[in-house]
């Protein structure tokens, strides 16, 4: 199921959220359950839109603009105007497939980071709409792994805690200026 809510999929001059950084501490806490979807809580999920497509992302999820709620926004083909993103509130996996695949990451919050993460190919998952109505998606492939890896964040996760290979996890870090130390390794899957 697919978002209703109008945004126009392009960059904006001032995107109306700030998206926050590995090592501020806002990105380790994790996210209340929406009691009720609501206006304001569309109102989030525009911005959150607004602000995911003028930083060119595929994925966004709230902890990232400092709003700790479980809400997250998908749209894996953002250059195609037709395609409505993906809203998913107060989101659940239910299943994993047995498939693991390992592909590239990168995250808003990690800029111009991009190391490779395992995760499970299928994913059933649970949530409710921007309606408030409750909805179950299978998902495999690439819209899969970002929508693992939103609901990461919702707990206070990063990619770069599920990456394996820890040379290139550090040098990755040193090159763009991101302390390890911000960094809590976790196996991958």
């Amino acid at each position: 199921m697919t978002s209703n809510l109008t945004v126009t999929k392009a960059k904006l001059k001032h995107p109306p959220l700030d998206i926050h950084l590995l090592g501020d501490r806002v990105l380790r806490q994790p996210a209340k359950r929406v009691a009720q979807v609501n206006d304001e809580i569309r109102q989030l999920i525009r911005d959150m839109l607004g602000t995911m497509y003028s930083a060119d992302g595929i994925g966004l999820a709230a902890p990232q603009v400092a709003v700790h709620k479980q809400v997250l926004v998908v749209d894996i083909e953002p250059e195609e105007a037709a395609n409505r993103p993906l809203v998913l509130i107060n989101p659940k996996i239910r299943q994993v497939g047995k498939d693991i695949t390992i592909g590239q990451e990168g995250c808003l919050s990690i800029p111009n980071i991009f190391l490779d993460v395992k995760r499970p190919d299928l994913v059933e998952v649970a949530y409710k709409d921007e309606q408030g109505r409750p909805q179950t998606l299978k998902a495999s492939g690439m819209l899969s792994r970002v929508i693992q890896h939103e609901i990461d964040h919702l707990s206070g996760v990063l990619f770069v805690d599920r990456v394996e290979n820890a040379f290139l996890l550090n040098r990755e870090l040193a090159k763009h200026g991101f302390s390890r130390q911000a960094v809590k390794a976790m196996s991958a899957v």
